[in-house]
């Protein structure tokens, strides 16, 4: 009986430059949203701004990356070859299989996905001799090739002689039963949620209140000297700070719905667990109104 065997791709490289550049990102946008909250409008306020965003649009991308690096597996079995990496997984039958080379023996080499970091070697490009490889690999060092008729798929198993071996010695005995072919791409979640009219309209009830609060204290902020953003226990508004501490909530808001966003796409992959999704979608537009009504508190109080 021949069990199913797994391939690791090499982590420890890549986990570390990953979290160097997650940690990074989050310290620009602890700088930016402290520089925003303690700086008088101006250049140097839009200067933090831009630093608040700089750090925030790649913080997701970063995130789902090294999630993608610590799920990623190559299995395979008598029947099929399961390559998986994050929320991308490409089951492939064995009798599909053409052959398997290590990438060395290109005489044009493979040229990365950009932008080509270790842990996250992800993405198609193009190959004169190839046409068409997509990498789902952590190194670049000891690459495989696995060629079927629609596509060359590059990996980076940490012991490559053994998962050739391993393919050899299936391919020699010969598949149990005929299986179908499956890919699964991460924009795939994304178009299956976005066909729901419960997630639908939570998405965009989450993104027009985030967008009317960033534009709401935009416009009141330059005749706002000063602001309370709390109250005593006696319920008398708080010692007043600049005005400009209020775009903090703003910021925090569309935080907190970026970060639920992403989340409920994880739960919604499963579908015994898209009710976590819809209850997840349903917190982060609640969430958002809390700062909006916040926001309006304040002013009033003010």
């Amino acid at each position: 009986m021949w069990d199913t065997l797994h391939f690791p791709p090499p982590r420890q490289r890549g986990t570390v430059v990953l979290l160097a550049l997650l940690a990074a990102s989050l310290g620009l946008m602890i700088a930016g949203a402290w520089g925003v909250s303690t700086t008088p409008p101006g250049p140097i306020f839009t200067g933090f701004v831009v630093l608040f965003l700089f750090g925030l649009m790649p913080a997701p991308v970063l995130a789902y990356r090294l999630y993608a690096l610590f799920r990623s597996t190559y299995t395979l079995d008598r029947e099929r070859l399961r390559l998986v990496w994050g929320l991308r997984v490409e089951e492939i039958p064995v009798a599909d299989v053409e052959w398997v080379r290590p990438a060395s023996d290109l005489v044009t080499p493979l040229s990365l996905p950009w932008p080509g970091l270790p842990g996250a070697l992800i993405g198609v490009v193009d190959h004169p001799d190839l046409q068409v490889a997509e990498f789902m690999a952590s190194e670049q060092e000891n690459l495989l090739m696995v060629a079927t008729a629609k596509r060359v798929y590059v990996i980076s198993p940490s012991n490559p002689a053994a998962f050739t071996q391993a393919f050899q010695s299936i391919i020699e005995m010969g598949s149990l039963a005929q299986v179908p072919g499956r890919s699964i791409y991460p924009s795939f979640v994304v178009v299956e949620a976005w066909e729901s009219t419960t997630a639908r309209f939570m998405w965009l009830a989450g993104l027009f209140i985030n967008l009317g609060l960033l534009v709401w204290v935009g416009l009141v902020l330059p005749g706002l000297p000063q602001v309370s953003l709390g109250f005593t226990p006696q319920g008398q508004p708080a010692e007043p700070v600049a005005g400009v501490q209020l775009f903090l909530l703003p910021i925090l808001s569309t935080f907190f719905a970026l970060a639920g966003w992403v989340a409920g796409l994880f739960y919604y992959r499963r579908f015994e667990q898209r009710i976590l999704s819809f209850i997840v979608w349903a917190a982060a537009v609640v969430t958002s109104l809390a700062f909006l009504l916040a926001v309006f508190f304040i002013l009033s109080s003010s």
